[in-house]
């Protein structure tokens, strides 16, 4: 007897494959909208610092938590303090009379003042007015902001009571959380370097190469997006810092480079920076872009009168 194509067995096996394929599609389908109707917030606890005295930093008196910016609309002057802000995040764009290099304020000052040994603001508000080296002469805040212009971006000063400047010392002012005068966040605004270590900076141009030319282009020219705006700053030439501006001396450029350079490697931080190359490393390369040409500073000889200029000073 011939047997029959037909096998009944088969046909069980296979409606059960099938009615099992379609429950799991089914179980899948109903995952993937529970999941996009009630999405489940990633849970962060909010960064914090030490606070202690003026007088003694070993003093801890409390604890500084850095505000998210969303609770600047709960402030009364939300508007002057976001306008701070932008204007911080895009001077060249927002404010080109007073900016001649293609620069940002937080070009230097790492997600807008607000992490360690990256130039933060958050002690900027209750640090000035104060004696400074290099004037010789008390300088508050504003002036201190008109120091950057002039100098880290090349332009021009901005009126102390105009909308623009009060505006970024209302930010500044928001970032401090209303600490007392005589109290300030135990946050470095700069990491230690070695300035014993003798530059190299034929070494340096090869660090530049690899770690830093992605960025800041293979000339120092920097990156700018489709509208010209200022992506990475250029390092050097016309369109960088001044030989007045902090940035241009090595061990200071050499210190921003070591704990926030290159940009998104390591791990740790607010935005993943640096600190992956070695004090050598980074007074190298340093070194490197910091002596090639830019523009000059009007003014510079009087720089430092009362002495004590430093070794690294370009003039």
């Amino acid at each position: 007897m011939n047997k029959s194509l037909f096998n009944p067995s088969d046909v069980a096996n296979t409606s059960v494959v099938k009615v099992s394929k379609t429950v799991l599609a089914v179980a899948i389908c109903s995952l993937a909208i529970s999941a996009c109707d009630s999405p489940k917030p990633v849970e962060r606890n909010a960064t914090q610092f030490d606070l202690v005295t003026t007088d003694d930093a070993n003093e801890d008196i409390g604890t500084y938590i850095l505000p998210q910016d969303t609770a600047i609309l709960k402030e009364p002057n939300a508007e002057q303090i976001f306008y701070g802000k932008r204007l911080l995040n895009e001077t060249k764009r927002l404010m080109p009379e007073h900016v001649g290099a293609q620069m940002n304020c937080n070009s230097c000052h790492i997600a807008q003042g607000k992490i360690p040994l990256g130039d933060p603001y958050i002690n900027s508000y209750n640090f000035y007015p104060r004696v400074m080296p290099r004037s010789g002469k008390e300088v508050d805040l504003v002036g201190r902001i008109n120091g950057c212009f002039m100098r880290s971006m090349n332009g021009k000063p901005v009126d102390r009571d105009s909308k623009e400047m009060q505006a970024m010392v209302a930010y500044m002012k928001w970032l401090a959380q209303n600490t007392p005068k005589n109290q300030k966040v135990a946050i470095s605004n700069a990491g230690e370097i070695d300035t014993s270590l003798t530059p190299d900076p034929v070494r340096g141009e090869k660090i530049y190469q690899v770690q830093c030319a992605t960025c800041h282009g293979d000339n120092g020219e920097g990156i700018k997006d489709s509208r010209g705006d200022i992506v990475f700053p250029p390092l050097w030439g016309d369109e960088s810092f001044n030989i007045g501006a902090g940035m241009a001396r090595t061990y200071k450029a050499a210190a921003f480079v070591k704990y926030n350079m290159p940009m998104a490697i390591q791990t740790k931080g607010l935005w993943g920076h640096g600190n992956v190359l070695s004090d050598q490393d980074a007074v190298d390369v340093a070194e490197f872009f910091t002596h090639k040409p830019r523009p000059d500073f009007a003014g510079k000889e009087n720089d430092w009168p009362t002495g004590n200029k430093p070794k690294d000073a370009r003039y």
